[in-house]
């Protein structure tokens, strides 16, 4: 790897965390109800929005309420938007000539639920199948309305932990409200406006017919896409309004609106580890969470980049050159952008596949064996590095006390989490929340792979590869991530019905579990910190955290990995 890559890696990791701090430490404020510099213009809205939907902003909910208020949040929204999906052709700007992807029942319940949980998985492409009605009311909507309930959902969880003696952690109505309005809404403003400066198009033509030198002639699709682009990376929702994804010029016209979408993705769930210190009282502790997210995200730079650097033996047994030379960067450029190369390929899959956003601006199923590894074993370590909008910071938090259960049982104490005792309730929710993501995608991939429905899904490779790439669709799904490997195809009865009952599980099956915890430690009072008691502030627990989010994840997909990526790489060689 370059000197060049190292160098590009770094910048990008350190303006993300130049920003944990500020932007942490202002949505502490927004959440405690502190002022900040939009209250002036945020609270008349505010008001007016309890008022008119009669919400009693002063009443505060226990964890049972809050997560029924999510739950019915996230089921009128996926409803809503498979209306507008089914009744799209009836809508204004839809163009059947151009949007000419039949929306089945089954594609519009898939997408639904997609948006909803800000999976954005997408079994279609975004130009054929989606009006600008739907891209605008239905998805761009639900990229502001689900990234916000997750993000509320994670100061929830924070309230739990930071609270003591009380059964109430919080109004999930005023955190849904006060994510959009303070959070989401002028950052998506700001980027807009941003990305239209760079050349994104945001306007309501309909598609340009154009005359190519061959004389071919070729349709370019446009639309309202700043709006959309910015929304679905701060929200940690992904997906594209083109199927090119972020490839696609329009979506992703120069390298500093990669680097600003990039960063866009990642810099509010990193600043929730300093929202999580703030709260809590001990700021030491978001930034050894934080250190060890960006661990995982630095092993992941060097691991993608020197696989796909070193080039496909493959292609190399063939004559093809892999070495950088003055003609040409070398390496494995298959599915990559040139305008990106492998370099920034890198850090757009590393940078998606951990923060739950498959906004991807290349083609992971080109990658190499191992280089393509990196994005799902991303996923699979559950969304602990960055992580989705609120699910990254109580995914690591939780990882945090299994590891603190490790640790107990080793030295024979009851162990103990910001002064508050993990007992056996606590601790059968941690499990649940551990064991959810294997059960789930290891499941759902046995029963494909075993399946002729599921097979059939294989149009373009079998074997190793074939098994990754099913692999990949149910940990993307739970994950609430979104990306793929394309040569699964997955608009099918068999994988719309089984990736949106993943996503479900991954976003409710962990959400519930998170908010119960809550629950349960907020009722405690925090004990004082004695000689006995584990320091979760530390380097020494940052690496027992670190070591247990890799054990665990191991002895749950090891197998599986070992029978994919990893015997395609010893094949290849």
């Amino acid at each position: 790897m370059s000197i060049q890559s190292l160098f590009q890696y770094g910048v990008f990791l350190l303006a993300v965390t130049m920003l944990v701090k500020p932007i942490g430490t202002y949505m502490a404020r927004v959440f405690q109800g502190e002022r900040t510099f939009l209250d002036p213009l945020m609270r008349p809205i505010e008001r007016f929005l309890y008022k008119i939907t009669w919400i009693k902003s002063q009443e505060e909910m226990d964890w049972k309420e809050y997560a029924s208020s999510f739950v019915l949040f996230g089921f009128a929204g996926t409803l809503l938007l498979y209306v507008i999906l089914r009744l799209q052709h009836l809508l204004p700007w839809f163009y059947p000539e151009y949007q000419n992807t039949p929306m089945t029942p089954d594609l519009a319940m898939n997408t639904a639920i997609s948006f909803s949980t800000t999976t954005t998985w997408q079994a279609y492409a975004g130009e054929t199948t989606m009006s600008y009605f739907s891209q605008m009311v239905g998805l761009t909507a639900q990229n502001f309305l689900a990234g916000a309930a997750g993000l509320a959902v994670g100061i929830a969880f924070i309230r739990g932990l930071a609270r003591q003696e009380t059964d109430k952690i919080g109004n999930f109505w005023v955190d849904l409200v006060r994510s959009i309005l303070w959070v989401l809404l002028p950052l998506s403003l700001i980027g807009a406006l941003a990305l239209v400066w760079q050349g994104v198009p945001m306007n309501f033509h309909p598609y340009a017919q154009a005359l190519t030198l061959e004389g071919a002639k070729q349709t370019i699709a446009q639309g309202p896409v700043a709006a959309l682009e910015v929304i679905k990376n701060l929200g940690t929702n992904g997906g594209g309004f083109f199927n090119a994804n972020g490839a696609h010029p329009f979506e992703n016209p120069t390298p500093l609106s990669n680097f600003l979408e990039m960063l866009a993705i990642i810099m509010l769930p990193a600043a929730l580890t300093y929202t999580f210190g703030r709260m809590v009282g001990d700021t030491r502790q978001g930034w050894m969470l934080y250190a060890v997210m960006s661990l995982f995200f630095v092993m992941a730079l060097l691991l993608g980049g020197w696989a796909e650097q070193r080039g496909n033996p493959n292609l190399t047994r063939m004559g093809v050159a892999s070495h950088p030379s003055a003609m040409q960067a070398g390496g494995n450029m298959e599915g990559k952008e040139v305008r990106f190369g492998i370099t920034q390929s890198v850090l757009a899959a590393v940078v998606t596949s951990n923060g739950a956003t498959g906004s991807t601006n290349s083609a992971h199923d080109s990658y190499t064996p191992l280089g393509g590894m990196v994005p799902l074993v991303n996923m699979l370590l559950g969304e602990i590095v960055f992580g989705g909008l609120g699910t990254g910071i109580y995914s690591i938090v939780i990882v945090a006390m299994l590891a603190l259960l490790l640790a107990g049982l080793m030295v024979g104490r009851t162990p103990e989490y910001l002064g508050k005792k993990i007992g056996a309730p606590e601790t059968k929710l941690i499990m649940l929340f551990a064991l959810a993501t294997p059960l789930a995608v290891l499941t759902s991939t046995a029963v494909a792979v075993s399946s002729q429905a599921g097979l059939a899904g294989l149009t373009t490779n079998a074997g190793v590869h074939g098994l990754t790439e099913i692999l990949y669709a149910y940990a993307s799904s739970m994950a609430n991530n979104g990306q793929s490997f394309a040569g699964l195809n997955a608009n099918t009865i068999f994988y719309n019905l089984s990736t949106a009952m993943v996503m479900m599980v991954g976003r409710f099956g962990l959400a519930l579990p998170a908010l119960a915890l809550a629950g349960l430690l907020a009722g405690q009072f925090r004990r004082a910190t004695t000689a006995g008691t584990v320091s979760t502030n530390t380097f020494i627990f940052g690496v027992l955290l670190a070591a247990t989010a890799l054990i665990v994840m191991g002895l749950s997909f090891f197998p599986v990995l070992t029978l994919g990526p990893v015997l395609e790489h010893l094949l290849a060689h």
